[in-house]
């Protein structure tokens, strides 16, 4: 899918530093920013349902622990 990515001056000028330190394209940057977020907040959606159904599962006994 083709999409337009608008960044502010700051932005391109230190995606294009990045990319010439890493000796990558800014085009690959991009993409790996987005997976790395992508995976990131998978984890994150999977910790918080994960915490609640345990916080369910253990609400009573840990009123009457109180």
């Amino acid at each position: 899918m083709a999409m337009n990515l608008r960044l502010r001056d700051d932005q391109t000028e230190a995606l294009k530093q990045r990319a010439e330190q890493e000796g990558t394209s800014m085009h690959a940057l991009l993409l790996k920013a987005v997976d790395d977020y992508l995976a990131r907040t998978a984890q994150e959606a999977i910790v918080r349902k994960t915490a609640r159904e345990q916080a369910a599962k253990w609400h009573e006994l840990m009123e009457r622990l109180k």
